[in-house]
């Protein structure tokens, strides 16, 4: 398993950045007693309770892309404090990624507060997903029966194969990933659309488009 191993403190004391260096020494070690493959190491100077951090930002997104599979920290603070923390915790929770801590010797163990906060916060979304798919799925009916063809507005079909490929809008795929969804996200959103899709041909697919766009 490929690992993300990821250090902060709060200041650029010096007493702050010896400590950066120590978590990442700790963390190495980690690694090394589970036997993860150390994909990168991010380290940032910055508060817990700020979210809008580059560092944790591209953590999310290494994760989020699939490039790694686990995370590395030294102990729940690191990654965030106060409601940074639980939002955090949320978003690694959707993206079904397990932390590791140095200060729990393997897998990290919320408190029993932190779990329920979580858990509430999980039923909240998943009643706020139904009703977006709901609202979605009614849309769709009643633009199909004013004439609407889904299929009319594909792209890249001209590019299909071997074994047929799934035709979903690769445009909404991309509007959906710039809002942060996750893949899974997506393809349950695709879903309700009416589109049999799974997380790994959304990811793939976006994947190819990317390439795409970048070529042009």
């Amino acid at each position: 398993m490929k690992a993300i191993i990821y250090c902060r403190v709060s200041t650029e004391k010096e007493a702050q950045v010896s400590s950066l260096k120590r978590q990442r020494i700790e963390l190495e070690e980690l690694a090394t007693k589970h036997g993860f493959e150390i994909h990168k190491t991010i380290e940032e100077q910055a508060s817990g309770y700020d979210i809008e951090r580059d560092g944790i930002l591209e953590v999310l997104e290494i994760l989020a892309n699939e490039e790694a599979d686990v995370l590395l920290i030294q102990d729940e603070t690191r990654l965030g404090r106060g409601n940074t923390k639980i939002a955090l915790f949320h978003q690694l929770t959707k993206l079904e990624v397990p932390v590791y801590a140095v200060s729990h010797h393997g897998v990290l163990t919320l408190s029993e507060s932190d779990s329920m906060v979580l858990q509430i916060v999980g039923i909240v979304e998943e009643y706020q997903r139904k009703i977006h798919n709901i609202k979605i799925k009614r849309g769709m009916r009643r633009a199909v029966d004013k004439g609407y063809n889904p299929a009319a507005n594909l792209s890249n079909q001209h590019l299909a194969q071997g074994r047929e490929r799934k035709d979903f809008p690769i445009e909404e795929v991309v509007r959906l990933r710039s809002n942060n969804l996750t893949f899974e996200e997506i393809a349950a959103t695709l879903r309700g659309m009416g589109f049999d899709v799974s997380k790994a041909t959304v990811h793939r697919r976006y994947k190819e488009f990317v390439s795409l766009e970048n070529k042009a």
